[in-house]
């Protein structure tokens, strides 16, 4: 199954709801990454979550980055994702091992520890929207929906998942996201509940064969479900030597002074998709000057 994203609303509007399937981008972040199996899962899981926020955006270019800042053995994640389904990340340190859990899964609230989740919005204007919340389990599925109830006030249910292969290659990944529009009638959120709680896991609904759409019937029994939209994700990285240039040029033109005085090449490496960029004596010089320019006015 390719990755792909489905949206849809319920309940006469009262419900919208989020699902996707991201083996194939969770793959390839491991593959880039060289992630260890638990911080496959932590990545994969907080990708598939960015996927499904990124499409709660109004414009395609929308950008939504989650920053996850912890105390534990991984150090932290970071993942952008827009409204067009591109989604991107790396975690701070991506060999943690750490050991199972007392139900002999993979320990991502170990990996993770203590710490703080950032939800960062640019949507284009002057300045991006900021939230950020406290760890309530570093099992991330339960971070965000924490994160949409404090900072959002939309109370919402957040189920993740990323199940690995014996060679550690990845299996199942996808999640789904509902939440509750505030005109939500008593009997609505009851139902709901009541859905929630005979719930089984998202991977054992992929490894079901379950379609995200079917993932969202599952959810949503009993409610009329109005798909409204089904778009491909993957992982996209759109860096490049233009961009990686501005980088360079914004840290300022002292720093690119004394760069420029050790005559030598430099080399940049992007976090999120691995590609070096080398810049020579001679563009690092262009870089100052522009840098230079820059301050001066």
């Amino acid at each position: 199954m390719e990755d792909y994203l489905v949206r849809a609303i319920a309940a006469n509007a009262q419900i919208r709801a989020f699902a996707c399937t991201t083996r194939e981008l969770v793959e390839k972040a491991r593959q880039i990454h060289r992630t260890s199996p638990v911080m496959t899962a932590a990545l994969g899981r907080l990708m598939s979550g960015a996927v499904m926020m990124g499409a709660m955006n109004k414009s395609p270019e929308d950008l939504v980055t989650l920053q996850i800042r912890s105390e534990g053995p991984a150090g932290g994640l970071t993942v952008t994702a827009d409204g067009a389904g591109n989604v991107k990340g790396y975690a701070n340190v991506p060999d943690v091992i750490v050991p199972a859990n007392s139900v002999g899964k993979l320990n991502v609230s170990a990996a993770i520890g203590p710490g703080t989740l950032s939800v960062i919005k640019d949507m284009g204007l002057k300045e991006p929207y900021v939230g950020q919340v406290e760890l309530q389990t570093g099992e991330i599925a339960e971070d965000l929906t924490y994160y949409f109830a404090a900072s959002e006030q939309t109370p919402s249910v957040v189920g993740l998942g990323v199940l690995m292969n014996k060679e550690n290659t990845v299996r199942q990944a996808g999640g789904f996201i509902i939440q509750l529009m505030p005109f939500c009638e008593e009997e609505t959120i009851a139902k709901l509940e009541e859905n929630i709680k005979k719930l089984e896991s998202v991977t054992t609904m992929l490894e079901q064969g379950m379609t995200p759409e079917d993932i969202v019937r599952t959810v949503l029994d009993g409610f009329d479900v109005d798909f409204t939209d089904n778009s491909p994700t993957q992982y996209s990285c759109n860096c490049s030597k233009e961009r990686v240039s501005k980088a360079l040029i914004s840290i300022g033109a002292r720093e690119l002074g004394e760069i420029l005085e050790e005559g030598k090449d430099i080399e940049v490496n992007c976090h999120f998709c691995g590609t070096n960029y080398t810049f020579t004596p001679e563009e690092v010089r262009m870089l100052y000057d522009a840098a230079t320019n820059h301050s001066d006015r």
